[in-house]
């Protein structure tokens, strides 16, 4: 426990007698250390019971607890105490009831993946990042891209293909050559991975609305996975991805560090 930290002020015990707060770490030793400390501080009840969740750690931790909290729509503010932390906000201690009053609150909402697998088993999962598609050996994969029914692409021989969102597209997305999107663009980011032919396909961007279906050409001698965050499932033969309209994720950020301008730092990065 970090014994230096003062104790709460009045102004603060006041907010958080109305603010009951979860908070979640990550196992490393400094999120286990900023755990022990803010819940002495400001207190720590059960995430069912809480009006907000405050995850510590980096953006891995941040995704698993958008995804735990996704049915009940309940926001997460992110501090970092890990090597990762586009989604997170800056880690202090004093004052977190007023930085939670004074926050941003943004509504995510999830890609849906329907998988089909080489047995025939359906597979559904959320995606809060990106779907992703990856060759499973040393053959690249073969797919075939339609857009609302339609076929855009008759195959495109790569490494792979990501479905990011706005959140992801500073992910998996951007390293990928992808495009990165405002938080409120309607838009989807289709970004190819090593794309062999046709050579100088970059990818297109999609509105929001729209729906994915990728057939994977000879599947059994060119195996695809497709992950949607951290859900993988092995060789697939057709993926369909489309932008949920029931499930939602609600991330917070500082007011003076908001999404708008973490994306704005992130396109001026050299």
């Amino acid at each position: 426990m970090n014994q230096s930290a003062p104790p709460p002020t009045s102004t603060e015990s006041k907010a958080v007698a109305t603010r009951k707060l979860a908070f979640v770490a990550s196992e490393t030793d400094e999120a286990q250390r900023a755990l022990a400390a803010l819940s002495e501080r400001y207190g720590n009840v059960d995430a069912d019971e809480a009006d907000m969740v405050v995850a510590l750690g980096g953006d891995g931790l941040m995704l698993q607890t958008l995804h735990a909290h996704m049915a009940s729509c309940k926001p997460i503010y992110g501090m970092n105490r890990g090597s990762v932390g586009f989604l997170m906000n800056e880690y202090r201690e004093d004052n977190l009831p007023d930085r939670l009053a004074k926050a941003d609150v943004t509504t995510i909402r999830p890609l849906e993946l329907t998988a089909l697998d080489e047995d025939g088993n359906e597979h559904e999962a959320l995606a809060i990042n990106e779907v992703s598609l990856l060759r499973q050996t040393s053959q690249a994969a073969r797919l075939r891209i339609s857009v609302d029914g339609k076929v855009r692409l008759e195959e495109l021989v790569c490494d792979g293909i990501i479905v990011a969102t706005p959140a992801g597209s500073t992910a998996y997305n951007l390293s990928a050559h992808g495009p990165i999107l405002p938080i409120t663009a309607q838009l989807l980011a289709l970004t190819p991975i090593s794309a062999f032919r046709p050579r100088r396909w970059r990818g297109a961007l999609l509105p929001n609305g729209a729906q994915v279906d990728i057939e994977i050409l000879e599947a059994d001698k060119r195996p695809v996975s497709a992950s949607a965050d951290h859900t993988e499932i092995r060789r697939v033969t057709r993926v369909s991805v489309r932008e949920s309209t029931r499930a939602k994720g609600v991330i917070m950020f500082d007011s003076d560090h908001g999404w708008d301008e973490r994306i704005l730092s992130e396109m001026f990065r050299y």
